[in-house]
């Protein structure tokens, strides 16, 4: 929408690309606060992991007490000449260990179902949120932003989020508490073979959190790479066409080509680095393993533990160790949601439109007297509307031409607020439109753009999109006035045509047909015509001018146009340029003062 600014969100989203400040303690913070509003939840998840856990780490000790007591038989099969083993314990020990077994799965199940709902909850709350806040962000932000990566933004980053919170945080907490337990019990079966133990746990801690550091850079790489990706790949499909018509295939492709390269290479790297763990992890586990193994043979053989116990304690080991692995590779995958989810505050975050005036202002029985004070507007320093003073009397049509850049369209939009003044005022019947409630003073226009904007759905819904109450009849009454009534009759399903990306039979004129009705729908008080007309042929053109001229009686009304044959008898003519308005007056006032207006006018004749 915002023509006069191309330049500025280029190098915008140029800078934004190259950015990288973090701060993942914020955001882990962050996602805590979030989570807290289900702390119930979360305890209940916690509660049956402890006893998912308990019963799981109880299993080793059973299992000792049976080796234990097929070893006592076998050992006295010498002095007896026969075996001497109670099967009676160990088919006890036997049918505990699967009642055991089964109330932890059962406990297992309930505390991932409920992580799952924890998750889904948190994603759909600030999917609900982001949704508020691009209604609430003013359009400077999509002017300045790859739509591609906002789109990647909300979809991929927030479902790498999901998929984390749902399967890896009660992954992690789990290997935690297990870790824990573990170590617990193994000092109660021997403090030197735990010592060992610990000291190769530590190692992998260490290992863990020294390529976890480094990775968070990677992951955050690999996102953003993927963003940009995105948002490349959505903007060559839409302008396919233009891209077919220039030849400029090749060079599309060598460009995505770069891209996925280097989204290739950032995402090898990310991979690489969170695998890496599980090996270096496992080889200092199993160097655990030989100096356990060889002194528990020796205490075994001293009679200090059973092998029974041993047995339980190379489980526990075991049950601490893998935990360790799992909770080194989910750590590293929760760097790259932690990246995931920064992006997606980064939206959070932003600036939104002032709010409204809490004592706002109505106007009733608007007349459509618009005045501009000394208005300015511009990014920063850097002013694109240079000082405007204008005095619109109600019921004037009034035409803005110029060159492209002049400013046309950002005068529009500041008179719908989309976008806040640097200085100035802009006046409607006298109130500071600042003092009105934005959907109050949005529903006094009627607008149509150059882009012609229709969603998935049938004709007179889309018509109807403007007042929803209307009848049928009301819509076909705007079709007709819009000279879209014929076309729609020629359709197999007439108004109740689905206009879809599939729907080749609807060309672009035709479309801007059915945006011109849903705003003739809409009666406005104030009309605005934003090169409305630029897709449509000439007679086509004159026709809907015809209809708008009956429209506009009695009603203000603003026509952008590059054809200046279509606003001859326009009241008023607004010629712009570079921010400013440098002439104004009638047709004819214009024409006969040789000026900007002037030269326009007379190019569209010139043959060269």
């Amino acid at each position: 929408m915002y023509e006069e600014n191309t330049s500025d969100s280029i190098s915008f989203d140029t800078e934004m690309s190259i950015e990288k400040a973090k701060d993942t303690k914020k955001t882990v913070k962050r996602l805590i606060k979030l989570l807290l509003n289900q702390k119930w939840k979360i305890i209940i998840v916690i509660f049956f992991a402890i006893i998912s856990l308990t019963f799981t780490m109880a299993a080793p000790l059973i299992f000792s007490k049976a080796i234990n007591t097929i070893y006592e038989g076998i050992k006295n099969m010498s002095s007896t000449g026969s075996f001497n083993i109670d099967f009676h314990i160990i088919k006890k020990l036997s049918l505990l260990l699967l009642f055991i077994y089964l109330l932890s799965s059962l406990a297992n199940y309930i505390q991932q179902n409920i992580m799952a709902a924890v998750s889904q909850t948190l994603v759909l709350s600030i999917r609900k949120e982001i949704s508020e806040k691009l209604s609430k962000i003013p359009l400077k932000y999509y002017d300045t932003h790859n739509k591609g990566e906002i789109l990647s933004r909300i979809s991929n980053d927030l479902e790498k989020v999901s998929d984390t919170l749902q399967s890896g945080m009660m992954q992690f907490i789990t290997a935690v508490l297990t870790i824990i337990g573990a170590v617990i019990l193994m000092l109660s079966i021997n403090w030197i073979l735990t010592l060992i133990a610990i000291f190769t746990i530590a190692m992998g801690i260490i290992a863990t959190s020294i390529i976890g550091k480094k990775s968070i850079n990677y992951f955050a790489n690999r996102q953003e790479s993927l963003g940009k990706f995105n948002g490349q790949i959505e903007e060559y499909f839409t302008g396919q066409m233009v891209v077919k018509s220039f030849n400029m295939e090749d060079e599309i492709i060598s460009k995505v080509q770069i891209s996925n390269n280097k989204l290739y290479l950032d995402e090898k790297k990310a991979q690489f680095i969170t695998y890496a763990i599980n090996p270096l992890i496992r080889l200092m586990n199993q160097i655990g393993y030989v100096l356990i193994a060889s002194l528990g043979a020796i205490f075994v053989i001293q009679g200090r533990l059973s092998i029974g116990l041993i047995q339980a304690f190379f489980q526990y080991v075991d049950q601490a160790s893998e935990p360790l692995t799992e909770a080194a590779y989910i750590l590293n995958s929760m760097q790259a949601a932690i990246a995931s989810l920064e992006r997606v505050f980064e939206i959070l975050d932003e600036e939104e439109e002032q709010a409204d005036t809490i004592n706002y202002k109505t106007i009733s029985n608007t007349k459509g007297n618009i005045i501009f004070e000394d208005v300015k507007f511009g990014y920063g320093k850097d002013l694109i509307i240079t000082g405007i003073d204008l005095d619109i009397k109600s019921g004037e049509k009034v035409a803005i031409v110029g060159p492209t850049g002049a400013g046309k369209t950002t005068l529009i939009n500041l008179l719908m607020r989309f976008y806040e003044l640097n200085d100035g005022k802009i006046k409607i019947d006298g109130i500071d439109i600042t003092k009105l409630k934005r959907s109050h003073l949005r529903s006094l226009f009627g607008m149509v753009l150059q882009d012609s904007w229709l969603f998935d759905g049938s004709i007179k819904e889309n018509i109807s999109y403007s007042r929803d109450i209307a009848t049928i009849s009301e819509v076909k009454e705007a079709a007709k006035l819009a000279r879209a009534d014929y076309f729609i009759r020629t359709l197999p399903h007439g108004y109740n045509t689905v206009l879809n990306d599939e729907n080749s039979s609807i060309s672009q004129g035709q479309k801007q047909l059915l945006c011109i009705a849903r705003a003739i729908l809409a009666n406005p008080y104030i009309l605005i015509l934003d090169e409305a007309t630029s897709s449509v042929d000439t007679r086509t053109e004159l026709e809907i001018q015809n209809a708008m001229d009956n429209l506009m009686k009695g009603r203000t009304s603003f026509i952008i146009a590059h054809r200046l044959s279509t606003i001859k008898n326009a009241d008023k003519i607004l010629v712009m340029d570079k921010g400013t308005i440098v002439e104004q007056g009638n047709h004819e006032e214009l024409l006969a003062k040789g000026g900007l207006y002037s030269d326009i006018y007379n190019s569209q004749f010139t043959i060269k």
